[in-house]
């Protein structure tokens, strides 16, 4: 018997299975949608992939030169750690945040706002100032490169996180609901089917019975019409002989 797998526990009428249909195509569809849904997500995953290990390797350079920048500045002029503490009064750079949106899935995107007129224009004055702007432009360069790696690497364990539940979600749809409801169709098919077969069998059957008790009923008033005739010519018969002892002939003397 087909629909022998897992199933819905369903009463099998006509009604359930137009709703058992329509929930299977709505079931198709999702799986559509999120299989689409999957894809672009995983083309966009691959691709901050690629930019991560990009500003990883960056970033490992930036960080090399600007370690060499500043050892050149401390050699040039010593400790300038006390000057930049008294001329820091505000924030040189600011990290902006906006919101992406990719497949519906909202990713967080940071970007540097480099404040003008807040560099330290007089560090490094006396010795050491090539040194000193050197350092500062290297280390502009490694925040701006650390700020994009951090935008990156956010997005990315969104995405990872975002990919897993949706493949799980596909997977779910595909091997246990769409099959689930394909075997309550089969089901609910084949218990019409077999109620079709009884039905038919049953009419049959009423048909056969129905015709039977015609066929007796016709034969039935045949014999009825057959011995209504025999009792009509009996009468007859009577009336016109009569008793011959009776009745005496004056003729005839005994």
């Amino acid at each position: 018997m087909s629909g022998t797998g897992p199933r819905e526990n369903i009463f099998p009428t006509r009604m359930a299975l137009t709703n058992t249909k329509l929930r299977l195509k709505g079931a198709q569809t999702g799986h559509s949608l999120l299989a689409k849904k999957r894809d672009a997500l995983t083309t966009r995953f691959r691709a901050i992939l690629r930019k991560v290990d990009e500003a990883k390797r960056k970033m490992g350079r930036v960080m090399q030169l600007a370690s060499f920048s500043l050892a050149e500045v401390t050699y040039a002029t010593g400790d300038i750690s006390y000057l930049v503490q008294e001329q820091a009064k505000s924030a040189s750079f600011k990290v902006k945040a906006k919101q992406e949106n990719v497949s519906g899935v909202v990713l967080p995107a940071f970007e540097v706002d480099r404040v003008p007129g807040t560099d330290f224009n007089l560090t490094g004055l006396g010795r050491g100032g090539q040194q000193v702007l050197r350092a500062k432009e290297v280390y502009a360069k490694a925040v701006e490169t650390l700020v994009e790696l951090a935008s990156l690497q956010t997005a990315f364990m969104i995405l990872d996180e975002v990919i897993r539940a949706t493949n799980r979600r596909v997977n779910a749809i595909e091997h246990v609901v769409i099959p689930r409801l394909d075997n309550t169709i089969k089901y609910i098919l084949s218990e019409l089917d077999e109620m079709d077969r009884e039905e038919f069998f049953r009419l049959k059957k009423v048909q056969g019975k129905k015709k039977r008790d015609t066929e007796a009923a016709e034969a039935q008033r045949k014999l009825l019409e057959q011995s209504e005739d025999v009792t009509s010519f009996i009468p007859e018969i009577e009336g016109g002989g009569g008793d011959l002892l009776s009745s005496k002939d004056e003729d005839i003397i005994f």
